[in-house]
């Protein structure tokens, strides 16, 4: 049976380029889905499978009134909403294997909007002109590849064809490509790690693989915890040792890492077991130092490289994390406790085998996390407390039992949602 690609983009505008690459993809064997999400018209060049009118329909608008109100901006919202509505129908009914888009900055955010509303692993491509630079309002927390269009998808030209030449090479390559399982199928649990807890992490990692166990590692850099916490909401994870909620500290103090105001959502609206600890809550992550808010005139910072300054947060902004942290473990559905490092919650915060004092050791900033947290927290929620740094090995163990064990109290009370192996 043929593997199936869809093409998705404005044939008001795009119909040539369109033509191009869809003749390039049948000709590789490939059967081909076509949905136009161009609200000026459409194309005689080729079938149109899924038409504009209906995109509109699905975003909750009306083509007509999109043609005749001329607001494109209200335009964009419809078909961006209605192209993901019916991209994921064709895939929840098996009719797509791969999807390819082009388009500028508009055309590329219909196109992606539609990608992410797939699942990771699903075959995205998408030839852009905005293919550079930060690419995250495109990419979101999916697989998306992006291939720079180089000239401007506007007509076919000997640097055009040879784009888009090789975007259908690669959309018809990742579509035809087998996925390789590993043989069994293990229960998949989620990490945080940031440099200042790799110790910590890869040595919980090691012990929960030896214990049959995925361990899943995103980097706290924002984008690792939307991620982490998307491949949870999709029902992907079963667990989660979240050593580095770091994200925070840049959510609260407006850092480069922000991950959002929903990060610690998911385990608990998925109901899976969640085991929380305030790693590096202690820094706040910026660029180069010039790039540091004048409003922190006189904190305390680190250059960690030449692009990482990190800023040690205070007390009150610990407290305040505390007391969000809290407001999210009161409300999962699932079980869910905290660890607490009382000898520092990052390798800056921390007294080094020689007794000294590292940048960011300060145990009063950090007991106004766990003061925060108290204050908040609702008395059937676990908390234990370490005299170890978030580092040690002792800690690093501690983290696996606790979280095995609210894996395996998980399993015996039949839920639906724990860990299934």
């Amino acid at each position: 049976m043929k593997k199936t690609i869809l093409l998705i983009g404005a044939f008001d505008t795009k119909a040539t380029e369109y033509h191009f690459v869809r003749e390039l993809i049948l000709k590789q064997g490939f059967a081909v889905v076509t949905m136009n999400t161009g609200v000026l018209g459409s194309t005689a060049l080729f079938a149109v499978d899924v038409e504009a009118d209906v995109v509109a329909r699905a975003g909750g608008g009306d083509l007509t009134a999109l043609r005749n109100n001329k607001d494109r901006g209200a335009a964009m919202k419809i078909m961006c909403a209605g192209a993901a509505k019916m991209t994921r129908t064709l895939f929840d009914e098996k009719k797509i294997d791969g999807v390819l888009g082009m388009g500028g900055t508009g055309g590329t955010t219909v196109v992606t909007t539609a990608m992410k509303a797939l699942p990771v692993g699903f075959p995205k491509v998408c030839v852009s002109t905005a293919a550079s630079g930060d690419t995250s309002v495109y990419v979101g927390t999916k697989d998306i590849t992006l291939i720079p269009s180089i000239v401007d998808v506007a007509g076919l030209n000997r640097i055009s064809r040879l784009i888009f030449t090789r975007a259908a090479g690669a959309i018809c390559g990742m579509t035809a490509m087998a996925t390789v399982p590993d043989g069994q199928e293990k229960p998949i649990i989620a990490a945080s790690m940031f440099g200042n807890t790799t110790l910590c992490v890869d040595r919980a990692r090691e012990k929960l693989a030896g214990r049959g166990y995925e361990v899943l590692v995103f980097h706290a850099t924002g984008t690792g915890g939307r991620t982490m916490e998307s491949l949870i909401a999709e029902g992907l994870v079963d667990a989660v040792l979240d050593i580095t909620t770091t994200e925070w500290a840049d959510t609260i103090c407006g850092g480069v890492f922000d991950a959002g105001p929903e990060r610690l959502d998911a385990p608990g609206a998925r109901g899976i077991p969640h085991l929380i600890v305030p790693g590096c809550i202690d820094m706040c992550n910026f660029g180069p130092k010039s790039t540091v808010p004048g409003k922190y005139a006189g904190r305390l910072f680190y250059e960690w490289n030449p692009s990482v300054t990190l800023m040690r947060t205070t007390a009150d902004e610990n407290r305040r994390m505390g007391e969000i942290f809290a407001e999210k473990a009161n409300r999962a559905k699932g079980p869910v406790a905290f660890l607490l490092p009382l000898r520092g919650v990052s390798i800056l915060d921390s007294i080094n085998e020689r007794g000294e004092a590292q940048p960011f050791w300060d145990p009063q900033a950090d007991h106004a996390f766990v003061q925060g947290l108290k204050s908040k927290l609702a008395p059937t929620v676990p908390v234990v407390e370490m005299d170890a740094n978030i580092n040690d090995p002792s800690f690093s163990d501690q983290s696996v039992e606790m979280l095995l064990s609210m894996i395996k109290k998980n399993k015996q009370k039949g839920s639906k949602h724990g860990v299934h192996a």
